[in-house]
């Protein structure tokens, strides 16, 4: 399937979720990343959930972070396919978007090259790592801009996809791994 064609999809599966169902499953994802060779490091990039959108919710993920004492990194929409990264502390403000998508007010800016570990948004991916998120390209623009060496995490619902997606740009950055809440997939790079 090509990528519009698997948005469609995956939103529809998604909208039949229940917010029991989220609930367990973004707590069966967290459980699972447990497993991943990832925590020794110290600077973690999450995405923030759009709980409309029936995304995973990222509260377990917090909570599991902020247990192993773990620097924790969010983004912010600042432009055209820009993010910017700021800590988040307790005393960071988050206000949501036109999107509904919750950012930080104000707080401490941290560079790409500072984060080891990304957990990646995504609604569908496949078995070599590649992703399908919303199609704006922001999440591909700024993984080009981590370290070589930072781990890229895709966070889904649902399985990988059998056959590869055919249309994948030079542009899109594959995962490194991709945890679904049964499954974790990793990708040789």
């Amino acid at each position: 399937m090509l990528k519009h064609e698997l948005r469609k999809k995956y939103k529809q599966l998604r909208n039949q979720l229940g917010e029991a169902d989220v609930v367990e499953k973004s707590i069966s994802i967290v459980n699972q990343l447990q497993s991943i060779p990832i925590w020794d490091f110290f600077c973690f990039h999450t995405f923030l959930s759009i709980p409309q959108n029936r995304e995973i919710d990222t509260e377990p993920l917090l909570t599991l972070l902020h247990g192993k004492d773990k620097d924790i990194v969010v983004p912010k929409v600042t432009g055209p396919n820009t993010l910017r990264h700021y800590l988040l502390t307790d005393n960071t403000r988050l206000k949501t978007n036109q999107w509904h998508i919750p950012e930080p007010v104000n707080g401490y800016e941290v560079n790409e090259n500072q984060i080891d570990v990304v957990f990646v948004p995504l609604i569908a991916f496949d078995k070599l790592g590649n992703r399908v998120g919303y199609g704006k390209g922001f999440y591909d623009t700024f993984l080009a801009q981590c370290r070589e060496d930072s781990i890229f995490v895709g966070l889904s619902f649902f399985e990988a996809e059998t056959e590869p997606i055919p249309d994948v740009h030079p542009n899109d950055v594959p995962l490194h791994y991709c945890v679904t809440p049964k499954t974790v997939y990793h990708f040789e790079r």
